[in-house]
């Protein structure tokens, strides 16, 4: 078969990746799919292989370190600088040194790799995850699920066609207050919900600037950072964490704050598709060189019901002086909830639900990990498998699709493609 380029990754062969064993022959030698790690009993080591190993690898990796029968085989980044800091928490949590390669491939040819952790840049979470489920690992791996909608349903495929258990990485879906609320939701107590609403309003984001191209740092594989991306001079702007702010690696706060609160609105509210997406915005507050709008409204359209995004970097006041929430309102009455807990509001006409005011929960992501690890050895589905993943990422990738294209667009999601509109892609 021949090999596909990093390029080629981006279009139609993105599904066929899900199918058929995959080369990457811009990237040095194919990836041999031969290894497969059996499944872990229930008192048994979990043998992890880390794989980019930034901020959000880092703090993921100390999650999973909470859990005693946790060991950590292999961690993979491009940069040496990060792969150290790598070693250093493996060292201070387990005593002992892992090995450390720049080619993903090579945490995925091993043996003793029961569990592939990717927390890479969005536009390299598909290919190794459709990899390691060929190779037969199981996967948790960070949101968004991919950088489109084509390259989410591989994913979901992949994991099907080889049985891995896989989790996305928002943790929310484990956060033991909003389950109480969406729970509240599903009861009916709410009444029939009209509008649900989510926002982040981020004071914390500056102005990233306009830094000139450099030179590649040391230490760096520039090349294998790039992979299924388009070639670039390199920019400090477009590497480590402001990746997010630039298409050609993700979809801005659409895809990174809207996924996770996206998620928490559609956990009381189904599976239903969106009919219409309608998204406007732009850069309004900052002056640099990021491409995604820092400033942007996302209206969907349900079967039954209304969903509205919205963001604003570089402010903090955000709807009912929150700088970031959701919110459901439904016939009886409202819920506003954060991270430091939710409010039931009733409708003051109405007499059947009671005002109220719910704490917020402890860090929801060790749970979320220790999920995983438990259906690892189950075989069970975790909370935020990859039907749901793809599901909520789908809705936050619609909106920058509207967003780009400038109109309202009709979605058919059956099959998942844009109806009547060819320069909108999926």
């Amino acid at each position: 078969m021949k090999p596909i380029t990093r390029r080629k990754f981006l279009g139609k062969s993105a599904l066929a990746a899900s199918t058929v064993p995959l080369t990457l022959g811009a990237l040095s030698s194919p990836f041999i799919g031969s290894a497969r790690a059996g499944e872990p009993g229930a008192n048994e080591k979990v043998r992890l292989g880390l794989i980019g190993c930034g901020g959000m690898g880092r703090g993921d990796l100390e999650c999973f370190f909470l859990n005693p029968e946790v060991d950590c085989a292999v961690i993979c980044d491009v940069d040496d600088a990060q792969i150290a800091k790598g070693i250093e928490i493996c060292q201070s949590k387990r005593g002992k040194k892992p090995d450390a390669v720049k080619d993903f491939r090579r945490v995925l040819d091993r043996k003793d790799v029961d569990v592939v952790l990717i927390a890479t840049p969005d536009h390299w979470h598909a290919l190794p995850t459709v990899l390691a489920c060929q190779a037969g690992k199981d996967v948790y791996v960070e949101k968004p699920l991919a950088k489109s909608i084509e390259e989410g349903r591989a994913m979901l495929e992949a994991s099907k066609k080889h049985h891995r258990v896989v989790q996305m990485g928002s943790q929310w879906r484990s956060c033991k207050h909003i389950l109480e609320a969406a729970e509240l939701i599903r009861s009916g107590k709410l009444g029939k919900i009209s509008l649900v609403r989510g926002w982040a309003y981020l004071d914390w984001l500056p102005s990233i600037g306009k830094p000139a191209n450099c030179p590649v740092p040391p230490g760096v594989d520039y090349q294998m950072w790039l992979g299924p991306a388009p070639e670039r001079a390199f920019n400090p702007n477009r590497f480590h964490f402001n990746f997010r702010w630039f298409w050609d690696y993700a979809g801005g706060l659409m895809t990174d704050w809207g996924v996770h609160l996206i998620n928490m609105m559609l956990m009381g509210m189904g599976t239903d598709a969106p009919k219409t997406v309608s998204s406007s915005g732009g850069k309004y507050v900052f002056d640099d060189n990021s491409e995604t709008p820092d400033s942007q409204i996302t209206v969907y359209e349900f079967p039954s019901y209304m969903l509205i995004w919205e963001h604003k970097a570089g402010l903090n006041n955000g709807l009912n002086g929150r700088s970031w929430g959701v919110e459901w309102n439904g016939t009886e009455g409202t819920i506003i909830l954060n991270d430091s807990g939710y409010e039931i509001v009733n409708e003051r006409k109405q007499a059947n639900l009671e005002s109220a005011k719910k704490p917020g929960s402890p860090d929801p992501r060790p749970a979320h990990v220790r999920n995983f690890l438990d259906c690892v050895k189950s075989r069970q589905q975790p909370v935020l498998n990859l039907e749901i993943g793809h599901h909520v990422s789908t809705v936050a990738h619609l909106g920058n699709i509207a967003y780009r294209t400038g109109r309202k667009i009709v979605w058919d999601g059956a099959n998942e493609k844009v109806v009547g509109d060819h320069e909108a892609i999926n």
